[in-house]
């Protein structure tokens, strides 16, 4: 099969005879379009979906940093935890060693207020994963709750009878004053409701003196919620007493305080309607009656 084209130019007719090729190169090209369009359209799709899954891929990323970023503070929330338990276990420590050492004439053996010299050569090893950090330092604290157990044991045996009669408490936290709310059940003073008061207030002039009412080691000394400026001091074999609303403060941590020794002023610090001390006397961590131990007679 073939197709005759005539082209009329100047000089007459020409007759121009195209064979089967040239029938199929429109085909071919039409083909070849196609197949471009096609082509062309096939990897647009493609770049699409990797796009997408790209995106799909960064926002589970963003996500993962987001769940490892709050993973991580929580983490670090328990590991100040952590901290603030050994520390306030370690000032406990540290506090009673000292007393067992300067009143059995060890104060130039033990030395508690100082860090312990440590060193040696070592190898570098793998570095510490935050579990492992947190694991030691539970380790550490229940090391340091034994030692503090062995340490009160050790206060025990080692104290003459002397310092137990130091450490008897008895009679007032206040030269002058009186008593201006007992231990118990009573109106509270801000809310007008019935609630119960463990301790004993007496009211007198601020700026007072406020005296420990036995021997011992002061642990807390400075402001919390509701006491105001407080002190506590330790007096062994689990009794510690309180002194609460003190206008100053005249001990510091770690402080071993005599009987009758002045420790605070009176004041209104804290949640108080006037000059008064909050006495409070622990045994084994809870509030019991002062009533017995201020009126008791004295050793």
């Amino acid at each position: 099969m073939s197709v005759t084209l005539f082209i009329q130019g100047k000089q007459g007719a020409k007759r121009i005879e195209l064979g089967k090729r040239w029938l199929l190169l429109p085909v071919t090209l039409i083909a070849i379009l196609v197949s471009a369009y096609h082509y062309n359209n096939q990897r647009f799709v493609d770049q699409q979906v990797s796009i997408n899954t790209a995106k799909h891929q960064r926002q589970a990323q963003k996500e993962q940093v987001i769940e490892l970023k709050q993973q991580t503070q929580a983490q670090i929330a328990l590991l100040v935890s952590h901290i603030a338990r050994m520390q306030a276990n370690l000032t406990r420590v540290e506090a009673l060693g000292q007393q067992v050492a300067k009143k059995n004439h060890l104060d130039d053996q033990f030395n508690f207020s100082t860090e312990v010299g440590v060193g040696g050569v070592s190898e570098i090893g793998e570095s510490v994963q935050l579990d492992q950090l947190l694991k030691d330092m539970d380790d550490l604290a229940n090391r340091i709750e034994n030692r503090q157990q062995q340490l009160k044991v050790l206060e025990t045996v080692v104290t003459n009878h002397h310092i137990d009669i130091e450490r008897y408490i008895s009679g007032r936290p206040i030269n002058k004053g009186w008593l201006s709310s007992p231990y118990g059940l009573r109106n509270d003073p801000f809310s007008g409701r019935r609630a119960m008061h463990k301790g004993i207030d007496f009211a007198g002039t601020e700026g007072e003196n406020v005296v420990a009412t036995g021997s011992g080691v002061v642990t807390w000394a400075g402001s919390i919620f509701g006491y105001g400026n407080l002190v506590e001091i330790d007096h062994g074999n689990g009794l510690r007493t309180r002194y609460g609303h003190n206008a100053s403060i005249s001990v510091h941590l770690g402080d071993v305080v005599a009987k009758g020794q002045k420790i605070a002023t009176m004041g209104s610090t804290g949640r108080s309607t006037g000059p008064h001390v909050h006495y409070e006397v622990l045994r084994a961590g809870q509030q019991v009656n002062p009533q017995k131990y201020v009126y008791r007679k004295p050793r």
